[in-house]
C-alpha cells in the first residue's frame, strides 16, 4: 500500500487515484502526523444514476442566458483605459 505525503498526492494525484484503484487504498500523511485512507468505491455505476432533476425553462430562456453570459466576459476582458 502507498503512503505518502499530502504535498506529493497533490502533486501526483492521478498516480495516487490510480495505486488506489489498484492496490485498494492509498494512504496520506499530513504535516500535523494525521492520516487518511483514500479508497475506490466499488462497483461500475456513477453515484448519481437515477438521480434525476428536471429543468423546464420557457423557450428562448437558454439561448437568452448564454448570450447574456457572453457579453459579460467580453465586457470583462476588455482592458481599462
Amino acid at each position: 500500500m502507498l503512503v505518502t505525503t499530502y504535498s506529493e498526492a497533490r502533486k501526483t494525484f492521478s498516480y495516487v487515484l490510480d495505486r488506489a484503484k489498484s492496490d485498494g487504498a492509498v494512504l496520506i500523511r499530513r504535516a500535523d502526523g494525521s492520516v487518511f485512507r483514500l479508497t475506490p468505491e466499488d462497483g461500475e455505476s456513477s453515484p448519481f444514476e437515477g438521480v434525476s432533476t428536471p429543468i423546464r425553462l420557457p423557450e428562448g430562456t437558454l439561448s437568452g442566458i448564454l448570450s447574456d453570459l457572453k457579453d459579460a466576459n467580453a465586457a470583462r476582458l476588455v482592458p481599462e483605459k
